[in-house]
Parts: structure tokens; sequence; C-alpha cells
């Protein structure tokens, strides 16, 4: 109970504009639309792996989904705190096509790096085109990128929340 109070007297975030949401949500669409897009264009242009543009299509229709979904109201915690039915069933397809997404992006993982480097030749079979792999390989390993700096970042801040908390428990007991 005692967990519950200290969390409910904490102020809340403030929150964005619309117009700012409105924008961070279309700059988010953009790396989906261009993975269907490109997906859809170039379907058979890679018999090396077949699945690539099918990962590029698939991924970028479920991330755009999840995009979408997460602007409806039901997505929203309400302030009283408790859960209606929509709610719960919000947040358990938004768990799911989450999941499914990060397995989808396991198995993009395997087609795509499977075959690196590929053969851009698509007069020696087999072949994939050089623009359909390079997007999909760079939009990957863009995504272990951005881990990266996420937890370098993240590690950054623990140490130097850990430094500062030291400093400041030192400076505590010689005043004491």
């Amino acid at each position: 109970m005692e967990d519950r109070s200290l969390l409910q007297s904490m102020p809340k975030p403030p929150q964005p504009s619309t117009p700012v949401l409105v924008i961070s949500k279309l700059i988010v669409a953009i790396l989906p639309i261009a993975q269907i897009v490109l997906g859809v264009l170039f379907l058979d242009k890679c018999p090396q792996q077949h699945y690539i543009p099918i990962y590029l299509v698939v991924s970028g229709a479920f991330t755009l989904t999840l995009s979408v979904l997460s602007c409806l109201p039901c997505t929203k915690q309400p302030e009283d705190g408790e859960q209606s039915a929509l709610s719960t069933f919000c947040t358990t397809w938004n768990s799911l096509v989450s999941m499914f997404l990060f397995c989808w992006f396991i198995a993009g993982n395997v087609w795509i790096y499977s075959i690196y480097p590929p053969n851009y030749n698509d007069a020696v079979l087999p072949y994939c085109d050089k623009t359909l792999y390079l997007f999909a390989f760079w939009t990957t390993t863009l995504v272990y990128i951005f881990i990266g700096v996420i937890l370098a970042g993240g590690c950054c801040v623990l140490l130097c929340m850990c430094f500062c908390s030291g400093r400041g428990l030192a400076g505590n007991h010689e005043d004491v």
C-alpha cells in the first residue's frame, strides 16, 4: 500500500501539445510507410532471399498499425487509475503486436544478415536488388545503433547519478 501512495503523490509529467504529438507521429510513420512501399515495389526482386521484401511489408504495416492505435483514447490511462475492459483489450493488443514485431525483427535479422553480402547482379541467379537489400540492411542495423545509443546514454546517466549522489552523501556526513 505504501508504494502505491508514494507513486500517486509523484507529480505527473507535462503532456505535450497536440501539434507536437501530431508531428512526432508523422515523423515516426515515415519509416514504416517507406518499408511498405519499398517492400511492395521490390516484391519479386530478391530471389536470393525472397522473405526480405515480405519482412519489410509486414513490419511496416504492423509498426504503422501500432503507431496509429497508440493515438486512440482507449490506450490512455484514466485519471482514477481504474482500467476499463476496452483499455485492457487495447493494452493486451498492443503487447501482442509488440511481441510479434520483436519476433518478426529477429526473423528479419536472419533473412537479411544470412545472405550478406548479396549478389546484386540480376544477370546471375540468385540475386537481390541493391536498393531493397541496402534499405532492409540499414533499417535493421539502425535499430541496433539506436539501442546502443540508448544503452550508452542510460549507463552515462546512471554513472552521473551514482557519482552525484555519492558526493552529496559525503557532503552531508561532513556537516554532521
